[in-house]
């Protein structure tokens, strides 16, 4: 690309960051990084009515935990700051002014109880009241006042606002990067305030002042932002200013049904559709995530890379993204799917790393629970192929910290018959034997006493396993009895030996 890629993620802080407002984080950084550009992050904070005290951390906090950090923002200045809008206000009002003196836009004048009176009077007539061409030069503005009017409302200090003054009669062609070209007639455009009585501006001219100042090149938001693309790109013209390109995301669906991914789907379907914790809500990091996961499950939610590959690296994320693959319907969350990329992501940590992340766990587990990290790191390495989660090395491998207090109902039922006692008796005998404790040497010395006792394994391993785990799981049993060590695997079928057998 010729011109420099600026892009920003513009939140308003008024509540927690959503998945869907991560995902667009994260297709704007994506962008940025893959043609050599900038990530600004822009905190729209002008309704201060709607301010959430923590909301701006949060974010910020949840773009770095997903290792996708912005460039330019709030404490990281840049050349185009400040980059939270209520320490831009006095900035807009000038714009606005221009463009009142451009004849792109006009004071109103009009009380609320003004406008109410012809909202109900179009109701009552079967129509809908749009405040544009049709009747503003018959309400109380700039276009319909003299001159002097105007001035003598404006010096007694009457409440106003500014509205841009929409054409008539005109087709707009717009275009986007992932929807194509979109035909919008003016005349059904509304004339929308710009400059509030407040002294504040819209979201739509700080929007538009802040990325033409910002010099953003793309502007890439969500679907619902869609609607607003006609006025802005009239702004543009207004303003005489170059128009970035722009490129509208598909929404992101509930898991079932119609509709957008929402909070309340997230508390009926028990997954996070934040990616912290916020209040009573869990979040993905929270809920045993790891950020590579997310970040990987995100991009694929709307976007296609045109392979049948399914995980991928920031860095390959990076290398592969483009906007043309971005699809225009909407993506369904599925979070059994966000499950498995998690669970792929595990298998892609060493074990190393998982047991650092697992000690943590059994530290808040039990105090009594006093293991070395390379004891911890073996047994990993035998759990985490069936795990999708740290949180669920517990449950997969308790038997190699503690030995059973109870054993499998059903599965005693099946392998505890008369004989097993006296069986599971000798094989204590043979693991006396044994000084070389390793699994291979446990396993060829009691397989090699199995056949020379004519015994079947299945009278002797299963009820094995079940004395020496408490059920019928776990990975290699040699490899668990190794781990757990000579004197505690013979001590735990002598107990099952007294327990199972009253």
């Amino acid at each position: 690309m010729s011109e420099k890629v600026r892009v920003r993620f513009a939140p308003s802080p008024t509540g927690p960051l959503h998945i869907g407002g991560l995902r667009t984080a994260l297709f704007n950084y994506l962008f940025a990084k893959k043609h050599g550009g900038d990530f600004l992050l822009r905190i729209e904070d002008t309704d201060q009515n709607r301010y959430v005290d923590g909301a701006e951390a949060y974010i910020v906090e949840a773009l770095n935990w997903c290792g996708i950090p912005f460039d330019e923002g709030p404490d990281k200045e840049g050349a185009c700051g400040p980059y939270r809008q209520s320490e831009r206000k006095d900035i807009y009002k000038s714009y606005a002014l221009q463009l009142v003196e451009s004849g792109n836009a006009y004071y109103a004048f009009d009380t609320q109880e003004n406008l109410d009176f012809h909202r109900k009077d179009h109701e009552a007539k079967g129509k809908t009241f749009i405040y544009n061409w049709h009747n503003r030069t018959k309400l109380s503005n700039s276009l319909s006042l003299s001159q002097e009017q105007v001035k003598a409302k404006l010096n007694s200090g009457e409440d106003y606002v500014i509205r841009f003054k929409s054409p008539q009669d005109k087709e707009l062609i717009l275009k986007d990067i992932i929807r194509g070209e979109i035909r919008i007639d003016t005349n059904v455009l509304d004339d929308k305030i710009l400059f509030k009585s407040d002294g504040m501006p819209t979201y739509h001219l700080a929007n538009i002042v802040d990325d033409h100042l910002m010099k953003i090149s793309h502007v890439i938001r969500g679907e619902e932002w869609l609607p607003s693309l006609a006025l802005h790109t009239l702004l543009y013209d207004a303003f005489d200013w170059k128009a970035p390109q722009f490129a509208h995301l598909p929404l992101i669906m509930k898991p079932v049904g119609k509709g957008k991914l929402s909070k309340r789907d997230g508390e009926k379907g028990g997954f996070p559709v934040f990616p912290l914790t916020w209040n009573e809500s869990e979040g993905y990091r929270e809920a045993g995530f790891f950020p590579e996961a997310v970040v990987n499950f995100l991009a694929l939610l709307g976007w296609n890379p045109g392979t049948e590959q399914e995980i991928f690296t920031l860095q390959e994320l990076i290398k592969t993204f483009s906007l043309e693959r971005v699809n225009k319907s909407g993506a369904r969350f599925d979070p059994e799917k966000n499950s498995w990329y998690n669970q792929q992501w595990l298998q892609r940590k060493s074990d190393e790393e998982l047991a650092d992340l697992f000690l943590r766990e059994l530290s808040k587990r039990s105090e009594t629970l006093e293991m070395s990290k390379s004891y911890v790191q073996k047994v990993v390495g035998l759990i985490k192929e069936r795990a999708s989660f740290v949180s669920e090395f517990w449950d997969l491998g308790s038997y190699f910290f503690e030995a059973p207090s109870e054993y499998n109902e059903k599965a005693t039922k099946k392998q505890w018959k008369e004989d097993t006692p006296q069986i599971m008796g000798n094989v204590v005998s043979v693991l006396e034997t044994i000084n070389d404790f390793s699994s291979a040497t446990i396993e060829e010395t009691v397989k090699a006493w199995i056949t020379d006792q004519e015994l079947s394994f299945g009278k002797v391993m299963p009820p094995l396993r079940l004395v020496i785990v408490g059920d019928m799981k776990g990975p290699h049993l040699f490899d668990i009895m190794e781990l757990i060590g000579k004197e505690d695997s013979i001590e735990r079928i002598k107990k099952a030996i007294s327990v199972l057998s009253q």
